[in-house]
């Protein structure tokens, strides 16, 4: 573990510190997942020059040749409880692999604002998911991505259209801001994927006061479905397991098709 925490530090020194993001909340995470019972689903991915964390987890019963890559939310981890550990590890169960990844971060207490220049990064990781999960056999990849995770996705995948087969955005926001990265609202329109808008009765304003906007956004996509879960706010912390039920719903009915 020491040696690939060097390497990740040596690697990411070299990136100008206005576009890295803060490199040692990141070994931080990684030292303390790869300590845990996680241990042996920690995977060292490689995006430029920059190594991060995954957390892999092979499907019980089928080939892995359907996989989830799974993108927390702002200023957290892989194994970010309660919602995206509960998507990485139950997903597994219903024939889809699930590969999280250690997305870029700023300091404790950044802005949203702060993460719109990390969005290059974030897409890189993402393609480099991507080709970490095709060798692993993967011929369906759909791409999960939850507050932040989810607008760093909607970035990603517009550029690249056939870097997923469906995307889930959980708690996707759309933000007022001039920055060309986070442009959401142009980004829903671009992509004519199979997309499911998950949000909650109680989520962050820029969230659920957006819902009806990302509905019309999208009219014209007709594989766009959108979910409100009821009695939940942004941390989906009462009943986490019915998000991943509607997911992995979702997930079937789409790859069938």
């Amino acid at each position: 573990m020491a040696a690939y925490l060097l390497a990740f530090c040596l690697a990411v020194c070299v990136i100008p510190a206005s576009l890295a993001g803060d490199q040692q909340r990141e070994l931080d995470y990684a030292a303390q997942l790869q300590n845990s019972t996680m241990a042996d689903q920690a995977v060292w991915l490689k995006s430029g020059e920059t190594q991060f964390l995954a957390l892999f987890l092979a499907a019980e019963k089928t080939d892995n040749s359907q996989a989830a890559i799974i993108l927390h939310d702002v200023g957290e981890h892989p194994d970010q409880q309660p919602l995206i550990h509960e998507l990485r590890s139950n997903l597994p169960r219903h024939n889809w692999s699930t590969l999280a990844l250690q997305m870029p971060l700023r300091e404790v207490g950044a802005p949203a604002e702060d993460y719109y220049p990390l969005f290059d990064q974030a897409r890189a990781r993402i393609d480099s998911a991507v080709a970490f999960l095709s060798a692993k056999g993967a011929k369906q990849v759909a791409i999960i991505g939850y507050g932040m995770g989810a607008a760093m996705a909607s970035y990603s995948v517009q550029s690249n259209l056939n870097s997923a087969m469906a995307l889930v955005f959980i708690s996707l926001p759309l933000p007022e801001t001039t920055q060309s990265q986070a442009k959401i609202g142009d980004f829903l329109q671009a992509i004519n994927l199979p997309i499911l808008d998950v949000y909650a009765e109680f989520d962050l304003p820029e969230v659920a006061a957006t819902a009806r906007q990302r509905r019309m956004i999208a009219k014209d996509n007709p594989v766009y479905r959108q979910i409100r879960i009821d009695g939940e706010n942004h941390t989906y912390l009462n009943d986490p397991g019915l998000v991943v039920k509607r997911v992995y719903s979702w997930l079937a009915l789409t790859a069938a098709e």
